[in-house]
This record gives structure tokens, sequence and C-alpha cells, in this order.
């Protein structure tokens, strides 16, 4: 696409991906890769280490390659605390830190048989919605199946080169940790994807390095020290702070894993991955990605997968969260407030090293204004090429189109509609079928579904005080005290409902009766005096229909309330 490569940074690594993979194998599917670990809420902070490869490896895709976005789930890493909030889940859980995530029991209740079952099941059906496509790997699978035998037995033969790797950085200082900062302040830290990195490299405190942790046959914990292994027989024997210890043979042995900073590596040469992007934590001097990239070759004879360092992901104004979640926003509770394409748009819009916020407040509304200017921009050819790549990948996948709202009304529209009506449906569509009455909804599912985005926000992240509750009665005291000013004014909005009667219409309607007032026409430009009056116009009319002096949009408050009531509220009869 013309002009596109200065701004679409998706294609950008697309044909650097590409390149690199007919470098390294010749004729093979290219592989991409990403690492989760299910060690509790997988947030949208970790959502960017899945979606940077999913974008990239859904434009090679669409070039006609073949391709294979590997997740692994990183559920054999250590169990390391009890997270907080996560309903279902009590301070007993603590009993289970320092065994495999897929060894401690799911939080009560749930309907999955294990710990890390649990949370990659919230975060697999996010995807679905989403349209990745991903090959999942389980590693409790392929450890415990002896998949890496080989390769764990070629790393311990060769401890004493990684060793000598590892000592370069041991003694630089390690990178501060990227904690995960409360969401109210906006920003959750692209945690290290693949889960373990603070995980240590298997040094332990005897005088030989052994790059290998066994769980223990009696307490199923990591809390081992391996003291002796032999190259040989592959006979290794290790202590448990439980105080078990036992002697096995590597060879036959499938309880255990390689320490992160080996691992990793291990992994990008078996499966020969050449893209996969990491945390902050895990590109700074010293991290797991850096280490990785010296122990692949001479190891394991791979090479490092280009790996961008992706940035933070923000949140704004996350009122409430279900406490389920544990304070910290998942994939699935922003796709209940808005549509997949929405999302996706957000991490397709922007570089991986750009940091960005995901709208839980009032700005989820100028995010769908955006998003449905873009639209229009699109479809009668005005967009710039950057832009139309970010809204093509957002908009579906190779594999076609995501499923889509065929009537967009706007968000903000939807939002007012379900404030004032609370979700019910039939003064719902009245109310729709209003806004524009030359083209009437037949049904609901045309505003689908945007319009259950719009009402699940509302229910959700807007405070019960704030929502808007039109007047019972009308406010007789109020109505009593207008002087004739506010009368005549009133007096005009109420003769010219009839003949207004649509969104349109009544947005015409509200701003021009201020301008009649003052002697103008009622198409005339306003004025500093004349935006004074519409103000308060505005206000009075928000304090004789909802008793406050702000709200929805008129017009869209009018139609909500129906001439008849609005005519009883405003003092003019039925």
């Amino acid at each position: 696409m013309a002009g596109s490569t200065e701004t679409d940074w998706v294609s950008r690594f697309a044909d650097d991906v590409i390149a690199e993979s007919e470098r390294r194998a010749p004729g093979k599917p290219v592989v991409v890769a990403s690492g989760l670990s299910p060690s509790g809420p997988i947030h949208l902070g970790n959502l960017r280490e899945v979606m940077t490869p999913h974008l990239v490896a859904d434009e090679i895709r669409r070039r006609g390659h073949e391709v294979r976005h590997l997740i692994s789930w990183d559920d054999y890493d250590r169990y390391r605390k009890v997270p907080n909030g996560v309903a279902g889940v009590d301070a007993s859980w603590a009993e289970h830190i320092g065994k495999p995530l897929t060894s401690v029991p799911a939080p009560a209740g749930s309907p999955h048989p294990n710990w890390a079952e649990h949370f990659k099941a919230q975060m697999a059906a996010a995807l679905a919605d989403l349209g990745v496509e991903y090959d999942g790997i389980s590693q409790t699978a392929q450890y415990t199946a002896g998949t890496y035998r080989d390769q764990v037995l070629h790393a311990m033969r060769h401890r004493a080169e990684i060793d000598a790797i590892l000592a370069q950085y041991r003694t630089k200082k390690a990178p501060a940790k990227q904690s995960q900062k409360p969401v109210d302040e906006a920003e959750l830290a692209a945690e290290q994807g693949s889960g373990a990195a603070e995980e240590d490299d298997g040094s332990g405190s005897g005088a030989e390095y052994f790059p290998y942790k066994p769980y223990c046959g009696q307490c199923g914990k990591d809390l081992t020290t391996v003291t002796a292994y032999d190259d040989e027989t592959t006979e290794l024997t290790y202590t448990c702070a439980c105080g078990h210890g036992e002697t096995v043979l590597l060879s036959e042995f499938n309880r255990g894993k390689l320490v992160w900073k080996v691992d990793w590596p291990m992994r990008w040469a078996y499966e020969g991955v050449v893209f996969e992007p990491s945390g902050v934590d895990h590109s700074s001097p010293g991290s797991s990605f850096q280490v990785g990239g010296q122990i692949v070759g001479p190891i394991f004879g791979g090479r490092q997968p280009i790996g961008p360092m992706y940035a933070f992901v923000g949140i704004s104004g996350m009122a409430k969260m279900s406490s389920s979640k544990g304070g910290v926003p998942v994939p699935a509770d922003a796709l209940q407030i808005m549509e997949p394409q929405i999302l996706r748009w957000l991490y397709a819009r922007r570089r991986p090293n750009q940091s960005f916020k995901i709208a839980f407040d009032q700005e989820i509304q100028r995010l769908y204004d955006e998003w449905d200017a873009l639209t229009r921009k699109v479809e009668d050819g005005t967009a710039l090429p950057g832009d139309v790549a970010a809204y093509a990948r957002a908009a579906g996948t190779a594999a076609g189109e995501l499923p889509r709202t065929p009537r967009p009304l706007p968000y903000r529209t939807l939002a007012s509609v379900a404030d004032i009506t609370a979700g019910a449906e039939q003064q719902t569509l009245r109310i729709l079928s209003e806004l524009e009455p030359d083209r009437p909804l037949a049904s609901l599912d045309e505003v689908r579904p945007r319009l259950d985005r719009a009402e699940h926000w509302i229910s959700s992240q807007v405070p019960a005080e704030q929502r808007t509750v039109v007047r019972a009665e009308p406010d007789t005291e109020r109505l009593a005290a207008l002087d004739d000013a506010e009368r005549g004014a009133l007096k005009l909005l109420v003769d010219g409902l009839g003949s207004h009667w649509s969104l349109d219409g009544l947005t015409t309607l509200v701003y021009a009766v201020p301008k009649v007032q003052a002697g103008l026409a009622p198409d005339a430009k306003p004025t500093p005096e004349l935006k004074v009056a519409q103000r308060s116009f505005f206000a009075l009319l928000y304090e004789l229909l909802v008793g406050r002096d702000t709200g929805p949009r008129l017009p869209t408050l009018l139609l909500a309330v129906g001439q008849d009531r609005v005519r009883t509220l405003l003092g003019a009869g039925g």
C-alpha cells in the first residue's frame, strides 16, 4: 500500500520477519510466539504480548505465507503468591506456593481442574472473540511428557558454559522490577509475558551450578537443591526444604524444568521462533531476553528472535471493577464495554514501544466517535494509508471480517438511551426508531452488539449518583417560579416538538429557541452572549426533566422522555 511503510509498523515487521524466516528455514512456516503465565488474571497489559505477534502473523498470512503463532502457556511455572481480590481464594492458597500452577487448586466454585486452567480459559475466550488464531502449548504437558528431555540433558552437560554466560550478568545490578501499579493510577505494567522475570537462574547455594530445578516428590514444590549430577548415568540427587531427598535418573524423570533464563532460549531453538516481543523488564540490560540471546546460539544452536520491547498499557477511569478480577481489568472486561474491533484497533494503531490507555470512563465515547469518523473516511476514500491499514487490521483478520454491528449508531447516543431506559427493550426500540424517523429500526438486533456494550458500560462504569433519572412528576415549585423569558422559551420548545421530532430536528430546535427569543434567525451564528443564553436554557430543561443542571445530550433525552411526558414535565399539559 503506497505510503503505508511510513506509518504501518505491522507491515515493516512482517517484511523483516518473512525475510529472516527465509534465511533461517527456507520454505518452512514462519513461527512467531507469545508467552503467558496463568498465575492470576491475565490483564490488558499482558494482551500486548499476544496482539503484537498476532498482528504481524496476520499480515504474513494475508500475504499468502504459512505462519504459526505459538502461545506458550507457562503453566509449569511455580506459584509465587496469592493474588489479591480473586473471588473464591483466601489466605489458605499460600500453602501451594512453590508448586507448578497446574498443581494448585482452582478458585472455589471454578469449573476448571486447576489454577492455571481457570485463568487460561478466561484469556482463551477473549482471544476467540478477538479473532486471534494460535497454537497453544502447555509447558506442563511438554515437560511432563518428556518432550524436552534431550534439551534438558544437553543443558545439564553444558552447565559450566551456561554458568559462565550467566556469571557475566550476575555482577550487574538487576534491572528494577516493573511492578504493576494500581489500575487507578492508569498503568498496567507490560510485565514479562512469559511469566518468570524474577525467577532465579539456577545458581543455587551449592558449589556447582545446575540449570534444572526438580519439583519435590514429597511436597510437590520447587524448594529443592540439586546436590549431585552424573553426566554418564544421568543420576541426579536433590534435597528439599521439606526434608525429602531422592536420587533419580534425569533420562527418565519428568517432574522438573529448566530455569527460566535457560528455558526461554531453549524453546526459541526448539520451536524455531523468528519473532517474539517482550515486556520492559525482559528488555533491560541483564534481563532474560538479553541473557537468552547469549545462550541460544552457543548452547542450543538456535537464534534469538526479532524481539521488539512493548510498552505499558494504561487504564483510564476504571470504576468499581468486579472483585473477581482482583481489581485488574482483563480483556474480557474491556470486551464487555467495547466491540472486538475497537480493542484490536487500540493495539494496532500504536507501535509496540508506544504506551497507550484503554478507556473505561467517558473517553470511551470519544474513542468510538474517532472509530466511526475513521470508518466514514475509509469508506469514502479520504483516510490516510497508515490509518486504512490500522482500520483493516482492527476490522478483521486474514480469515475474514469480524462480526460487526449492522447499524452502528453513535456509542454516546446508545449509552444515553441505555442510561435513561435502564435497559427496557421496548422503550429503547421506540427511542432509537425516532432518532431517524425515515429509517426506523425494525429490531434492536440492528444496533447489537454495540448497544449491549453501551448498556454494560452504563451499568458497570457509571456510578449510580451520575445515572439519569427522569422526574416522575413536574417540579411545580420551579414551574411556578418561571420568569417571562423562561416561560416563553419553554413555549417555543413545546410548540416545535411535533415538527422537529427526530434527533437532527430536536438538535436544531433546542439550539434555535434562544436565537429566536433574541430576535435572530434559527440558523444564526452563535455569539458569546447567545452561548450564555443557550447554556441557561439547557440548564433549565435539565432541571425540569431530570432534577440536575446537566445530563445526556438534550435531543437524545427529549426523545427518550417522549413528547407527552416532555410536555407534562415542562408544564404544558398532556
